[in-house]
């Protein structure tokens, strides 16, 4: 019996239901991506250092609530609560904008 799927790569399904590179929908989508890989390693962090969310509330300054929520969904959190959960976590935060074609790196 001959197989009647056809492979594929990630990125062609991605254009294909998202939207090519560079489109409104694509951008959106792959910035979505980008604010869920930041809670993550805010997460990751945490666990590597054996802290609840409560020690890293408590070293940060905030209730644990807010540790959860920054972890599960950066995009509603203040930034420089962010920047501070970063800093209790002894992690080195860098920055890169891009201006059309020029990138600065902060």
């Amino acid at each position: 019996m001959a197989n009647k799927f056809k492979t594929v790569s990630l990125d062609s399904m991605i254009d294909k239901h998202i939207g090519k590179k560079g489109t409104k929908k694509r951008d959106a989508f792959e910035y979505e991506l980008r604010i869920d890989l930041l809670g993550e390693a805010i997460k990751k962090a945490r666990q590597e250092r054996n802290l609840t969310q409560e020690q890293l509330g408590e070293l940060v300054g905030v209730q644990k609530a807010q540790i959860s929520k920054i972890e599960n969904s950066v995009k509603n959190a203040r930034f420089e609560t962010i920047l501070k959960v970063f800093e209790a976590l002894g992690a080195k935060v860098n920055f890169n904008v891009e201006l059309g074609k020029q990138k600065l790196a902060y």
